[in-house]
């Protein structure tokens, strides 16, 4: 049976992320969220209540559902490969919260599975598909800042055990400031830069356990499993280096310092975990030979307005594939090679060396500059 009009969508956990994702799917004419499922299914059937979804329940009732297509898995970094490949086998395309999983060969079954069952498989982060990052990546393409040469990244604070009541799982194998923050980065540079060949690294962790500060178990202690500080060095395939800082053990607050470097300019683009929105999206000029001391830089605004949407941009892009029969862009592919980036940063950290990453990806292409996630699409008539 070939399926025509909105795409039908599952969600199996109801936790903070859906809420970020509910405000988006339950919005965009060509999708449609008709089920929500968790452990909980108390928290599910509130979460359906809200959002106007007509039915919830647990997580294999949202795999055996007909209406689902594409199940979106917000589970827990260590259960996200357990999660999808269920849904795959099951005959549904999978959208998964990032990391796509938490070890390389877990991850590289998942991604192969999905192909040879010809069903579709996204990773987030999909922030890179936002406005604002395309429009950079359109400018970087079209040599706006000449050849890309270097990138300068940082994300730090004290971490988010002060706002989440549960941030226990967020210092667990398979989180930290590498695999809960570093996907946005990572993903970020893959983009704007392509492939990465390797990876040098140093971490370290100011404590072996946490308190919770927040919420109703406020006080209770838990390990920390993972570093907690990361710095990293990037060599990308095609030339160009980068650096990054990841930190759960600095009081400064600093996100989203993100800077491409060029022959003919510095573009200094958004917060990666954001769709655009914070700032201008601008490009540094050289200083003029001859200027005088203090010098006065010069910039060119490239995108100045806010993002009108955010998550979910991936599932809508992976849902017109699914209808029209062509490629999505924030795909297992390339959610693979940035797990596989991560799992070398973390074996860097560990060896003091430097540590080769084995995996590629092809060109990642551009959203079309006319992508309206707010535009009816497809057909209206199921069949």
């Amino acid at each position: 049976m070939t399926r025509t009009g909105r795409v039908g969508i599952g969600f199996i956990g109801a936790g903070m992320i859906s809420e970020q994702y509910l405000t988006n799917l339950t919005t965009f004419p060509d999708v449609e969220v008709v089920r929500i499922g968790d452990i909980d299914t108390e928290r599910a059937a509130a979460s359906a209540a809200k959002w106007g979804v007509p039915a919830s329940g647990n997580g294999d009732d949202v795999l055996a559902d007909p209406d689902v297509e594409i199940v979106i898995n917000l589970t827990l970094p260590a259960t996200h490969v357990e999660v999808s490949t269920t849904a795959l086998r099951a005959g549904k395309h999978v959208w998964s919260e990032k990391p796509i999983g938490v070890d390389r060969a877990s991850a590289a079954g998942l991604v192969a599975l999905a192909d040879e069952l010809g069903l579709k498989l996204g990773i987030a982060p999909d922030t890179v598909l936002g406005p604002g990052w395309q429009t950079a990546k359109r400018a970087i393409a079209s040599g706006a800042i000449g050849t890309p040469l270097t990138a300068v990244t940082s994300m730090q604070w004290q971490g988010p055990d002060v706002f989440h009541p549960n941030a226990s799982f967020l210092y667990a194998k398979g989180a930290g400031p590498l695999f809960d923050i570093g996907p946005y980065y990572f993903t970020a540079l893959v983009h704007l830069l392509g492939p990465i060949e390797s990876v040098v690294a140093t971490g370290s962790k100011s404590r072996d356990t946490r308190s919770l500060v927040v919420g109703p178990n406020a006080g209770q202690e838990f390990p920390v499993e993972v570093p907690t500080h990361v710095s990293v060095l990037t060599s990308f395939e095609q030339g160009a280096n980068a650096q990054s800082l990841l930190s759960f053990d600095t009081p400064l607050f600093r996100h989203g310092v993100f800077e491409v470097n060029g022959t003919e300019g510095t573009i200094v683009l958004p917060d990666p975990n954001t769709f655009g929105g914070g700032h201008p999206i601008r490009i540094a000029r050289p200083i003029p030979v001859g200027a005088s001391f203090p010098f006065e830089q010069q910039w060119e605004t490239v995108l100045d307005e806010e993002p009108t949407v955010g998550r979910g941009l991936g599932v809508l892009d992976m849902a017109r594939a699914i209808r029209g029969g062509g490629a999505h862009i924030a795909t297992g592919h390339v959610g693979y090679h940035v797990l596989d980036a991560m799992v070398a940063v973390e074996e860097s950290v560990e060896r003091r060396s430097f540590v080769e990453v084995e995996s590629t990806v092809a060109p990642i292409p551009s959203l079309p500059e006319d992508f309206d996630p707010l535009a009816s699409t497809l057909e209206s008539v199921a069949v």
